[in-house]
């Protein structure tokens, strides 16, 4: 009998096997080039020190290589520079990497990402939701390092890549971070000509058109727009449409004199299906079509999004620059959204009855689901203004890289709350008076997607806005070139103010704050060395620390009179990072443990609660780069071992944290054949997790295998994507309340894109 291997030792191997060919390569890292005997030519006068020095002629050097990388060397940060110096894991996502993929979304870009997993809509929150490390980075979404708090959906079709940053960054990034944070990398002009379109579509009836324009005006400044228009059902799914565009226009100017101007928007518009998944049953995901959707099939999710910025970069030197930056964000979510709230029975007279805990004997052909209303109208919107200097200073025989920054900023929040108060089978399924949003019921096994017409009632307006300071500090400082320490302090100020009419008066017993006002101040640090014995090792060690303020998302916390304590975080991280074949392979691999205290959880009405202290501990891998010129790889692992350490709530203390799986794998690879063909694909591993914090519902590991191929000529790709190649019934998101539901992923599709470019 032959043996087979498990899922995850088969995509560790995978992971292992490029690193291991690596090292067998022929040509030593640190080779020396052979001396250059040729004789010179003409002998040279010394130069005269009085001339002006001699303006060297720019030299284009054009690669030979059949495919754009999906390494790459540095953050577009400036406070986050070479990756070899960062004492951190860092996971940079390209825009090779994303074309490869098929990715057209912030939410399928990352996904793949060991360490990430994705949570769904929750109660006042839309948009993005997504855990890092096992916990919540709702909050830690950067555009271009500056924070990107609005609550709607994220294209890639204005991005030029994505940093995901693991582990607490409160040093560089501020409030939040506590698994890490998410940087978008805005696509920025250049003095290059550049022109691209595309368009796709996918077995699934979704068509997509992007175009990406750079224009030089003159030898200083240029012109860039990106735009996107895509209509069509967005998964297998059912009540899955989409019909969203955007423009992203951008101007800069002074390229390449000591002020650079760069000035840059993006406006979007999306009109969505929201997906709330399917109920638990019997402590899993109930066993129904993957297809079922329980909302109504005329629910809609209406985003308006405005994005203004303005960064201005002055270069003292070629050591000292000063970059000073401004960020708007406003965001207008118009919802209308239907959920499952519970699996219950319907009794002949129409009485609906839910089952205890969602255990039950019946059979799913006589279990009905109760639906629940989640409408409401969402404005916010946040002015960030940040100062930053970057200096290389010489002290002696010690070397510093220093970085001090000033940042302020102000978000205002907005959301009138709406409840469709119905019936089922014509009983009511609440009091005359009561405003639970139950709005109908419909078939566990057979939803009908029937929208009664219930009319809204107005019911919370919850209202909230915050100030914040902060001012930081870090140097890294080379004792010797082979020894380098990093150190950093952040102090922010955060004040925050929240309101909610249903209880004004804050009744004792009202589990929603009517006002709450709350100053929170904290020291962020961080620092650690980092052993660089030649140019393709590094070694580092740190110790990093973040906090989460009380009413950061700006929304109530319950069960006290006064907002629950900030959160508090502190990491402990040893890495190494190795670079191999002169520096075309990256593997790293990294052991950590992040404590928090005075966690909490979102209920389903928006509101929070207490969860006690958790602590994660937890190894990662990585691996990207070029094995050939031909062959790309791109992968990873990570092991966390997840405990809630003192829990508050029944049943919660020495639980796994909600979405928290213990082992999660990627590997992509691509083959280029005479720089035309291309060939590739890949494996992502999830394992079980849970969909609450009592651990009582049981999400299933699942493994997704996904293929590429593409023709490239010069003025054109043809590309197909097939997601799901097994057609592997798997869960792409989990949403907490009620029991804790799952929503399930596409199915089998197929996309295929034209891309010109010129």
């Amino acid at each position: 009998m032959k043996r087979r291997l498990p899922v995850k030792t088969t995509l560790v191997s995978l992971l292992v096997a490029p690193a291991a060919m690596a090292q067998q390569s022929p040509t030593p890292a640190g080779a020396t080039p052979a001396p250059d005997t040729t004789p010179p030519a003409t002998e040279t006068k010394p130069a005269d020190p009085s001339a002006a020095p001699a303006t060297l002629a720019p030299v284009t050097v054009t690669g030979t290589r059949p495919s754009e990388d999906f390494a790459k060397p540095a953050s577009a940060l400036d406070r986050v520079g070479d990756l070899r110096d960062t004492p951190q894991s860092v996971t940079v996502i390209t825009k090779a990497l994303m074309q490869s993929q098929g990715s057209t979304s912030l939410t399928s870009a990352i996904s793949r990402v060991p360490g990430v997993t994705v949570g769904a809509a929750e109660g006042g929150q839309i948009g993005n939701n997504i855990n890092l490390n096992g916990f919540s980075a709702r909050t830690d979404l950067y555009l271009d390092g500056m924070r990107d708090s609005g609550q709607y959906y994220r294209d890639t079709f204005a991005l030029e890549e994505i940093e995901v940053l693991m582990g607490p960054s409160s040093m560089l990034f501020g409030r939040g971070s506590t698994g890490g944070v998410i940087n978008q990398v805005f696509k920025k002009p250049s003095l290059t000509p550049k022109e691209e379109y595309s368009a796709s579509i996918t077995t699934n009836g979704l068509k997509r058109g992007t175009f990406d324009i750079n224009k030089p005006i003159d030898d200083q400044s240029a012109y860039r727009v990106a735009a996107m228009l895509q209509q069509g059902a967005a998964t297998t799914r059912n009540q899955s449409d989409v019909l969203d565009f955007g423009v992203a226009p951008s101007y800069k100017f002074g390229i390449n004199t000591p002020t650079e101007v760069t000035l840059y928007a993006l406006l979007q518009h999306n009109h969505d299906q929201p997906d709330y998944g399917v109920p638990p049953v019997n402590f899993y995901p109930a066993q129904v079509g993957r297809n079922n959707a329980y909302g109504f099939s005329d629910d809609r999710t209406e985003q308006d999004v405005i994005f203004l910025g303005a960064r201005v970069l002055h270069k003292f030197n070629k050591d000292v620059s000063l970059r000073n930056q401004t960020q708007l964000n406003y965001v207008n979510t118009n919802a209308r959204e239907t959920a499952p709230q519970s699996v219950g029975t319907v009794s002949a007279s129409g009485v609906y009855t839910p089952i205890g805990g969602g255990q039950t004997n019946l059979p799913l052909s006589s279990l009905y689901v109760r639906q629940q209303s989640h409408d409401r109208n969402i404005f916010t919107w946040s002015l960030y203004n940040q100062s930053e200097l970057n200096a290389k200073v010489d002290t002696g025989p010690v070397n510093h890289a220093i970085l001090a920054g000033v940042e302020l900023g102000y978000e205002s929040y907005y959301n009138q709350n709406y409840a469709r108060n119905g019936s089922c089978n014509g009983t009511a399924l609440g009091s005359a008076v009561a405003t639970t949003g139950y709005v109908s019921c419909t078939s566990l096994l057979t939803p009908s997607g029937f929208d009664p017409g219930t009319p809204q009632i107005a019911t919370n307006l919850a209202t909230a806005q915050a100030k914040a300071f902060a001012g930081y500090f870090n140097d890294t400082i080379t004792i010797i070139p082979e020894v380098k320490l990093v150190g950093g302090v952040r102090y922010d100020v955060y004040w925050s103010q929240i309101g909610n009419s249903i209880n004004l008066q804050n009744t004792p017993g009202n589990t929603t704050l009517g006002y709450a006002e709350r100053t929170d101040t904290f020291t962020s640090v961080r620092g650690g060395p980092i052993f660089q014995p030649d140019k393709v090792q590094t070694y580092y060690a740190s110790y990093s620390t973040s906090f989460n303020p009380s009413l950061e998302q700006l929304v109530s916390t319950t069960g006290t009179s006064q907002p629950l304590p900030p959160q508090t975080n502190e990491a402990f991280e040893l890495g190494a990072k190795y670079d191999f074949l002169g520096g075309n392979l990256q593997v790293t691999g990294a052991a950590f443990q992040i404590t928090q205290q005075n966690a909490r959880s979102q209920n389903n009405d928006g509101t929070f609660s207490a969860t006690g202290t958790i602590q994660v501990k937890g190894v990662r891998a990585g691996i990207t780069g070029r094995i050939t010129d031909e062959w790309q790889v791109w992968g990873g692992y990570t092991y966390l071992d997840a405990r809630i350490t003192n829990g508050i709530g029944a049943g919660t203390t020495g639980m796994v944290p909600l979405n928290t799986p213990r082992d999660a794998a990627t590997i992509w690879s691509t083959y280029t054949f005479a720089k035309t063909y291309e060939i590739g694909g890949g494996v992502t591993y999830l394992g079980q997790r849970y969909a609450n914090n009592t651990d009582s519902t049981v999400v299933p590991e699942f493994y997704r295998v996904d293929l590429t191929a593409a023709y490239k000529q010069p003025t054109y790709d043809l590309r197909l994507n097939i997601f799901n190649l097994l057609n592997t019934y798997n869960y792409d998101a989990i949403i907490a309340s009620d029991g804790g539901r799952a929503v399930p992923g596409s199915g089998l599709t197929g996309m295929l894109t034209y891309v010109h470019h010129m």
